[in-house]
């Protein structure tokens, strides 16, 4: 499968993990079984690809150091998050939400890593970002309560994403070991976060229907299993900047499903803040024509 094909599965499969998650959080699934079985099913699928490529999980103990607070940063507290946030917002508003990540992530690669130096088109492009949270937010209409603590747990989700991304850049870029390796393991020990947490909230008084099952194997094995390879793939094929282009896709398709499939509610302020985060992230990373300049 050619890597623009692979690209555009990406999108459609992380995409639809805000619908899902919804759809298991409407079942009466806590936010933490939503994120532990999102950890469970995405390892165990990995782990899987991993047997069936012959390859093995990194043999390095130093390695699980950095992967643990890997695993913190980009599975267990961005799970727990999203999943918190729509039991108060929309799929489709977290979805947008989302599009925040390489804009956090700009903004804390250019204070740990000194070799990518500020620049116009940088600080201009986090700034129209930022407004476009506003303007989804849309303060004007008195957003509070619930509602804004989904809101904010959205953006806390997008944020241990852009910490994630600086810290795995400068602690596993250039290792020996395949994507699905580091993957695996990654995945596998924000599960073991997670488990702690799990006697403290009770099930559900029903057992989870098949549309339900469907949901929780789709948003693990496909969301945290399949789209990680599949994104790998991208990245070694079309380069990583290449690959970041589905930052533009994703709330498209979180829109598509939240409203068509789920039947959400879609505010003017919402994709029009969606176009200025997704205008800014373009701004960001010199999408738009401008005279790069440093500061």
């Amino acid at each position: 499968m050619r890597w623009p094909a692979q690209l555009g599965l990406v999108a459609l499969i992380w995409g639809a993990s805000f619908m899902f998650i919804k759809v298991e959080l409407d079942a009466g699934l806590a936010p933490v079984h939503v994120a532990w079985l999102r950890c469970a099913f995405g390892a165990a699928a990995l782990l899987i690809i991993l047997a069936l490529t012959r390859d093995r999980l990194p043999r390095d103990r130093g390695l699980y150091l950095h992967l643990l607070v890997i695993a913190s940063l980009m599975n267990a507290a961005p799970f727990l998050l999203f999943a918190y946030g729509e039991t108060e917002v929309s799929s489709l508003l977290a979805g947008i939400i989302n599009a925040l990540t390489p804009l956090i992530t700009l903004l804390f690669a250019l204070v740990v890593l000194p070799e990518e130096p500020p620049t116009t088109a940088k600080l201009v492009g986090i700034a129209v970002g930022f407004a476009g949270v506003l303007v989804v937010l849309a303060p004007w209409e008195g957003l509070g309560g619930g509602s804004l603590l989904g809101a904010l747990a959205c953006i806390g989700a997008a944020t241990c994403y852009g910490l994630g991304f600086p810290y795995l850049r400068r602690h596993l870029s250039g290792r020996p070991e395949t994507g699905v390796a580091i993957s695996a393991a990654q995945v596998s020990l924000g599960g073991l976060l997670l488990t702690p947490l799990l006697p403290l909230v009770p099930l559900p008084d029903e057992a989870p229907g098949l549309e339900v099952w469907g949901s929780i194997l789709a948003l693990g094995a496909l969301g945290t299993g399949v789209a990680y390879v599949l994104n790998f793939n991208v990245v070694r094929e079309a380069g990583a900047q290449t690959a970041s282009m589905v930052t533009y896709l994703v709330p498209v398709f979180a829109v598509l499903f939240g409203v068509t499939i789920l039947g959400e509610p879609l505010s003017w302020h919402e994709p029009v803040g969606g176009l200025l985060i997704i205008a800014g992230v373009a701004i960001a990373q010199g999408l738009v024509a401008r005279q790069p300049s440093t500061l």
